[in-house]
This record gives structure tokens, sequence and C-alpha cells, in this order.
């Protein structure tokens, strides 16, 4: 029987089919997947760059924020906006004097279209995003680091589970994309 240093001296010198044959067998058990009869997809949260944080080059950062949040990646697609997705969106504003000009803004240049999910996101992602007006974002929200203007402020995200689930439909008819994180054990108990 080799000691460890040996083992590791000869791994080292052998390359990796040595090392290989070194290691003790371990069986691994994959694990218990539920059925589609009782699996529950978690909370989602439709958020859209909008055209001024595209051209600013804000998105990998908005992206990282989620990721190191701990929210898993449902949906991405740089996207440019029809006005009648546009219009659909926003249909719930259609009566406020700005809706024309909001609609015009999202359609003036490409948005980045993302679904996150997981426990709470939406709640979550509203305080990460920051208030609408973003001089009354806090510091460390995404408004409150990057935009001045109510009519320029960066980002939308959804404003509860069953609009998630609406935008979601709305901006993603190709449906979204259903993955394991390898992650998860470390995020959750």
């Amino acid at each position: 029987m080799l000691t460890s240093r040996q083992a590791r001296m000869t791994a080292f010198s052998a390359g990796p089919a040595r090392t290989a044959a070194l290691r003790p067998a371990v069986a691994v058990r994959p694990r218990a997947r539920p059925t589609a009869a009782v699996a529950v997809r978690a909370e989602i949260s439709y958020i859209m760059v909008k055209p001024d944080g595209v051209q600013r080059g804000l998105v990998g950062d908005i992206i990282s924020r989620f990721e190191r949040k701990g929210y898993k990646l449902a949906g991405l697609k740089l996207y440019q906006t029809p006005r009648e997705v546009a219009e659909e969106h926003y249909k719930d504003l259609s009566s406020k004097p700005f809706y024309k000009d909001l609609v015009n803004y999202i359609v003036s240049g490409p948005v980045v279209c993302m679904v996150w999910e997981g426990k709470g996101v939406v709640a979550t992602a509203r305080k990460m995003i920051g208030a609408t007006n973003p001089l009354a974002s806090e510091p460390g929200t995404i408004r409150g680091d990057y935009a001045i203007e109510v009519g320029r402020n960066v980002i939308h995200g959804s404003d509860s589970p069953e609009n998630g689930e609406r935008e979601a439909g709305l901006w993603f008819k190709e449906g979204l994309v259903s993955w394991e994180q390898t992650m998860t054990p470390w995020l959750k108990e």
C-alpha cells in the first residue's frame, strides 16, 4: 500500500489515468427528481433592462447582481421590442399622460429580457431595483446607483408573482429554459 505522499507523487508522474486508478471507488447515487405531477415551479420575475441601460453597458452588472443573490436565470434575450408588445406590456398605464412616450422609449432601442426564478424573487428583485423614481431609490439599488430620471430609470421588474407569469408569457412566447443549477444545494436547506 502506498502512503498518501507516494500516491500523490505517483499520480503526478503517471498522469490522469493513473490518478483515477488510485482514487477509492465511491458509489454516487443520482439525486431523486420530482415527477412532473408533483413538481412545482418556483416563483418567477420578468426583468427588463431598458434601452438606456443597454446603451450604457449596464447589462452585465445587472445580471451579476441577480446571479450573486442566487437566483436562477430561466430566460435571456436581446430584443428589439415591437410596438404591439410594448403597448400590451404597459396596457395598465394606457390612460396616463406619459404612456405614449413610455412606449416610444421602450421601442427606441434594444432591451434585454430576462426571467429570474427563485423563492421570493419578485419582492427581492423590487428591493434590488429600487423605487420607480431614481431620486427616491437607496444607494446600492440598481436605480439608486445608475439612474437619475423617472423616464430613463434603466430597468423594469414585475410587481407581483402573477404579473411575473403574465410578463414572462408575453416576452418569452417560445418558453423558458428548465435546468438544474449545481449551486442549488448550497443555497437551500
